[in-house]
């Protein structure tokens, strides 16, 4: 053990006095071959340091990316609420141009009025309007719109009217079956009969009438009767033959719980 310490210890005091008596020459050369020997391991640990700041840097990258998905998001959230509403718009100003163009082309003279009200029954067999006896209207006027008969006036006040729908059991309404000379009276069918709120049942029609889903049923004009001729009022779902009449279900050609703009027959042109 002596002996190998011995050794080492003359190894290293060699190499000293070795160094010491080199020249410059000779001591560059040794310094480049160790150069050339961790030259390699030097180069690789940079490259292992670039790709770490590289990786630092492509998680900046991520975060950026993160926060521009989110704002894009948001964004195109925004725009569908925006797109949504102009549809909404364009659909209202459909809607109030085919009503101006059929208040145009009508023969009569029509007032326009708002649904501000509804009563409380079930199936909402009355609703409140916007104008009065201040705007010309009066009691027992018909209330339609467009697409169809509505109601009739029944209480006028200064600035508004109630208005007795035709899906009422108690308004009465005459019909005429389109393509045929059936006629009949139209009301509202009682709630008890039918599981579906809103029909029309029109009675004392010919047993032989056979109607068919789909005929479309106007009203008839009697001679001093509320309703003028020609008004649809709905179509035909269904027809059966009682004891001394036929009776049809029909379906209004509006929905009378969600109108919101009317028109009040006031006259004629």
């Amino acid at each position: 053990m002596n002996r190998l310490l011995l050794v080492i210890v003359f190894l290293i005091v060699a190499g000293a006095v070795l160094l010491s008596t080199l020249g410059s020459d000779a001591m560059h050369k040794m310094q480049s071959g160790f150069l050339g020997i961790v030259a390699p391991f030097v180069k690789t640990g940079s490259a292992v340091q670039r790709q770490i700041g590289e990786m630092g840097s492509g998680l900046k990258n991520l975060d950026e990316l993160e926060a521009e998905y989110n704002r894009l998001t948001v964004e195109n959230r925004e725009l569908r609420t925006e797109n949504q509403l102009l549809r909404d718009i364009e659909a209202e100003n459909n809607k109030l141009r085919q009503a101006l163009e059929y208040r145009e082309r009508s023969v009569f003279k029509l007032l326009p009025a708002r649904v501000i009200s509804r009563d409380g029954s079930t199936w909402w067999s009355t609703i409140k309007i916007n104008r009065g006896f201040e705007d010309g209207v009066e009691v027992d006027e018909p209330v339609l719109t467009d697409a169809g008969l509505v109601g009739k006036t029944t209480t006028v006040a200064k600035n508004e009217s109630i208005v007795l729908l035709i899906t009422d059991e108690t308004c009465k309404v005459a019909g005429k079956v389109e393509g045929s000379r059936e006629q009949g009276i139209l009301s509202g069918v009682r709630v008890q009969q039918s599981d579906t709120p809103g029909l029309l049942q029109m009675d004392f029609l010919s047993k032989q009438a056979n109607l068919q889903p789909g005929q479309k049923i106007y009203s008839a004009g009697v001679s001093n009767g509320v309703f003028p001729s020609g008004i649809p009022i709905g179509v035909v779902k269904s027809f059966q033959v009682r004891a001394l009449d036929g009776r049809a279900i029909v379906e209004p050609a509006v929905d009378t719980s969600m109108v919101e703009d009317v028109f009040v027959i006031v006259g004629a042109k």
